[in-house]
């Protein structure tokens, strides 16, 4: 007999109990079997997910396996490095200095009065011209300005402006006059950008009624500029 009858409905056959056991014994085995098929899907999805992660978390996770934050760095240092001046009335400057394989990073913030950061942004004018964010980078990982305890200034978009400034080049290394998306607000991506044409990042936050924060990021080649001296450093050579 064809096993396809064994899914006849109850009462169909003469009611022969041998076949209705059979008829059991065959959907147990099925339904088994597809549990386990499930089972071994998704124990392999998981697997492959945890060998093949090559996710924005597992990059981040690589870059800062060997990342450093440098001791010793003095906005005054930093402001060399970037090209950009320090206006004498910038009230709590900070400055970092990160330290990679890949890249180094160098952080810069300051803020202003509304009126003295609209002359500092027109005597360091943007590649183009300032643009404005379409919408917040909520999904930003918090790692570069959380360093010195601020906000990553991509995760604003009201009272926020940005772009290139650079001091020391005619073209920007990239273009700062793409505008944003609804996927990356804005604009092109300088996450992997070199300074080997001094070109800043700059974003200028008014996050008061009467006062501007200046976030300023440049990337520099590995070992491009040399670190300062940190006093444990001074010590040991006196």
């Amino acid at each position: 007999m064809n096993d396809v009858y064994a899914y006849r409905a109850p009462g169909e056959g003469g009611g022969n109990g041998g076949r209705g056991g059979r008829r059991l014994w065959l959907i147990a085995g099925v339904t088994a079997g597809v549990l386990a098929l499930s089972g071994a899907v998704t124990t392999g999805a998981w697997l492959l997910a945890d060998r093949g992660g090559d996710g924005p978390d597992d990059r981040v996770a690589e870059q800062a396996a060997d990342a450093r934050w440098a001791e010793g760095i003095s906005s005054e240092w930093m402001s060399e490095q970037m090209g950009l001046d320090v206006p004498v009335t910038a009230r709590s400057p900070q400055a970092a200095y990160e330290v990679t394989s890949r890249f180094d990073t160098g952080l810069l913030t300051f803020t202003l009065t509304r009126s003295e950061a609209e002359t500092y942004l027109k005597e360091h004018p943007p590649e183009g011209k300032w643009l404005e964010p379409s919408s917040t980078q909520a999904d930003v990982t918090p790692h570069d300005f959380a360093h010195l305890g601020l906000p990553e200034p991509e995760t604003f978009k009201d009272g926020m402006r940005y772009g290139y400034v650079c001091p020391d080049a005619a073209k920007a290394t990239e273009d700062p006059g793409t505008s944003g998306t609804p996927d990356n607000p804005y604009g092109t991506s300088d996450a992997y950008d070199t300074s080997d044409k001094r070109c800043v990042r700059l974003y200028a936050h008014e996050y008061s009624p009467k006062r501007t924060r200046i976030y300023l990021r440049a990337h520099f080649e590995p070992g491009i500029s040399p670190l300062p001296a940190t006093p444990s450093s001074s010590a040991s050579a006196d």
